[in-house]
């Protein structure tokens, strides 16, 4: 599908199905590649891993974009799981690379069907557990 100039891949689809059904990923970092004009999977967190494994995966110089599967329980004790898109546009990035991830953010996002939260970050604390557990209630 393409998002202003850049094409998603498939990779980048089927893995957001597998983790928002079989629930085989916590997470998934996704990158553009400037050259090849493709948004890419980065990286892919296992069940195990967590917000913690995430949050040390974005680069601190270079934008990304990035889906958790937050677990929860919630007041009455239902288990719930809610599905966050988190837009990673450090301060240190390039302002090209700003531009570029901002243009790119609804194309993407409208490929990962079933996400409940949009989050925009610039630096750790705006995207913070603490934040993500607020908006999940």
């Amino acid at each position: 599908m393409a998002t202003t100039g850049m094409w998603v891949t498939d990779e980048c689809k089927n893995s957001f199905m597998e983790m928002k059904w079989k629930k085989v990923h916590r997470y998934i970092v996704f990158k553009i590649d400037e050259g090849s004009r493709l948004v890419t999977v980065d990286k892919v967190g296992g069940p195990g891993e967590g917000y913690d494994e995430l949050a040390a995966s974005l680069p601190t110089d270079d934008c990304r974009y990035a889906v958790f599967d937050f677990d929860f329980v919630t007041n009455d004790n239902c288990r719930k799981s809610k599905i966050f898109f988190i837009a990673w546009s450090p301060t240190a990035s390039r302002i090209r690379a700003k531009m570029l991830y901002a243009t790119s953010k609804e194309g993407l996002r409208r490929v990962l069907d079933g996400i409940h939260y949009d989050m925009q970050a610039t630096d750790p604390t705006e995207m913070g557990m603490d934040v993500i557990k607020d908006r999940a209630k």
